[in-house]
């Protein structure tokens, strides 16, 4: 049994924040998570991607960012089930909560933060023929290295920002030609990310197909070309090495969402004064929450984690008054 006084679910940014949101307060926290490694989705779909809104970073690679939060949590030496799903929770006796993994991992907190991102989630793959006989031989859902399409011929599809991210990024000098497949003549991303799009189009750059999808996969043991039905000028086949098709995540909450936790859309309901789930003494941070208002930032879960972990305290020791401490006072952060 593993004893802690914060148990957090999700290892991804906000949640090792709030280790140290709780270090500030000399509160324990032990962190559970299915992948293998800290970081969450900045580890595993998208390390080497840049993030721009993070404070005092104008660019930080997510892989990055992860490397930072787990030095800056060092000092407070949390603990880590890595590569086990949290599965069961119950109460015992002392009002304390026990979670249990897929793997029987136990622990026991009076506490449980859960900043479990978008949940457990899977890519959303187009109904193409033949699409799983180039899965992982051409075809990928996500990028993980960008230097894994060196000089390499990519078409990308989505009109999202990660498509529209990775066509920018991508078309930087690392592929050697990239073409960006919509099926609409308009985009949902970011309206900077839109126009530097459409200023490597003009100027011969990247290839632009807006009104097209690709419908079709073809190669000889691995991926060599794929084609594109375009609304007016039919089909067209496109040779290339990878097609990397970015439609975004399909969201579970998996084994949380029988937590009898208030549930809507997909994500668990909160109050906004602490963060706080309608179950006593469970918090949910990040993009797993929802409130009037919700923003899915990284830089939001910062701030909703420096709130709960006051009022995490608070439940833990009624009788002690919390006294608010500027780092720049009180010193470097330990425990």
């Amino acid at each position: 049994m593993i004893q802690t006084n914060i148990l957090i679910i999700g290892a991804g940014p906000v949640g090792l924040f709030t280790v140290f949101e709780a270090g500030l307060l000399k509160l324990q926290c032990h962190i559970i998570d299915a992948l293998p490694q800290p970081g969450g989705q900045c580890s595993e779909i998208y390390p080497k991607k840049p993030i721009y809104d993070i404070p005092a970073y104008p660019s930080i690679l997510a892989g990055d960012l992860t490397a930072k939060l787990m030095e800056q949590i060092k000092p407070f030496s949390p603990g880590f089930t890595l590569g086990e799903r949290a599965e069961v929770i119950e109460k015992d006796s002392e009002g304390q909560f026990i979670v249990t993994t897929n793997r029987g991992t136990k622990h026991r907190a009076p506490i449980i933060a859960i900043a479990a991102g978008l949940g457990c989630f899977e890519p959303r793959k187009p109904p193409v023929e033949g699409l799983a006989n180039f899965e992982d031989k051409g075809v990928e859902y996500i990028i993980k290295d960008p230097e894994f399409y060196r000089d390499k011929k990519v078409v990308i599809s989505g009109g999202g920002d990660s498509a529209l991210d990775w066509t920018n990024f991508l078309a930087d000098g690392v592929a050697s030609e990239v073409t960006l497949v919509h099926r609409r003549p308009s985009f949902r991303g970011h309206p900077d990310s839109v126009q530097k799009v459409m200023d490597l189009a003009q100027s011969g750059k990247i290839n632009l197909i807006t009104n097209g999808e690709v419908v079709g996969v073809a190669g000889n043991g691995s991926l060599d070309s794929v084609e594109v039905k375009h609304k007016s000028d039919g089909m067209i086949s496109l040779a290339t090495d990878h097609w990397i098709p970015l439609f975004g995540l399909s969201p579970k909450l998996g084994p949380i969402g029988e937590w009898k936790l208030n549930i809507k859309k997909n994500a668990i309901e909160v109050d906004t004064f602490d963060y706080s789930t309608n179950v006593p003494g469970i918090y949910a941070i990040g993009d797993i929450n929802t409130y009037p208002g919700k923003l899915k930032l990284i830089l939001c879960g910062f701030h909703e984690a420096t709130l709960m972990v006051q009022s995490a305290y608070k439940r833990i020791y009624p009788d002690r008054n919390l006294v608010l401490k500027y780092t720049t006072v009180s010193g470097a952060p330990s425990m």
